[in-house]
């Protein structure tokens, strides 16, 4: 997939949709918008020794549906609509109640780069909810054994889903942090503390390179915290 570009009158669109989005009372004031979740007082470090080490398992039967059959929802929107609500900035909304977002802007972790996000068609996969722990890795690494209520739990989970740059999401695909880790350097640490809560919460395992690839991110952030669940 191609480099999302952000041309003139494309920015315009967002800037008039924003404008007029505060005229009638449908944009989310920054000081309302849902909070990342917080660092726990857990080091990251701490945690990933905990985690289990074994090989992968066969990925024999995975389905995505195994886990659930698109979005869930969470309160009164759907999991994707609550994480860009979340994750994106001077949001428009397409109906009311507040739940279906129409436009805003993604300060992308994984590139760094600043995203205008406009849904549609032919635009709205310009900004992706990533799996943190990509599904069909979890199934590799213990989701196999858990209920379908876990697998659920676990999709659709705010702790595992991202908003991100859709191309970066596509190059990533299934990897764990042994083959892919975000462009930008800088939110390394905060990638690889997530995988690591999201594996301790789920009770998935690593396999030793991955563990190994962690723990390199970790030792230029030894106080890195992992992220509430």
């Amino acid at each position: 997939m191609n480099q999302f570009n952000v041309n003139k009158p494309f920015k315009k669109l967002v800037a008039s949709s924003v404008a007029l989005a505060v005229l009638t009372g449908l944009i989310l004031p920054q000081s309302q918008a849902t909070p990342a979740i917080a660092a726990s007082g857990t080091k990251a470090t701490s945690v990933l020794a905990k985690l289990a080490i074994k090989g992968r398992a066969p990925k024999t039967g995975y389905d995505r549906e195994l886990f659930s059959d698109g979005w869930g929802d969470i309160g009164e929107c759907d999991a994707r609509n609550f994480i860009l609500r979340r994750d994106l900035k001077s949001i428009t909304w397409r109906d009311s109640p507040r739940c279906t977002v129409a436009t805003g802007i993604l300060n992308d972790p994984y590139t760094a780069r600043k995203i205008y996000f406009v849904r549609g068609v032919k635009t709205s996969s310009a900004v992706q909810i990533d799996h943190v722990v990509a599904v069909s890795d979890a199934w590799q690494k213990g989701a196999q054994q858990l209920s379908y209520s876990k697998r659920y739990a676990f999709y659709n989970d705010p702790l595992n889903l991202l908003a991100v740059d859709g191309p970066a999401n596509m190059q990533k695909s299934d990897s764990d942090a042994a083959s892919w880790l975000p462009a930008n350097k800088g939110y390394r640490c905060s990638y690889v503390s997530r995988q690591i809560a999201v594996k301790h919460k789920y009770k998935l395992w690593v396999t030793k390179a991955e563990r190994d690839a962690m723990a390199r991110v970790l030792k230029s952030c030894p106080n890195q915290l992992i992220p509430k669940g």
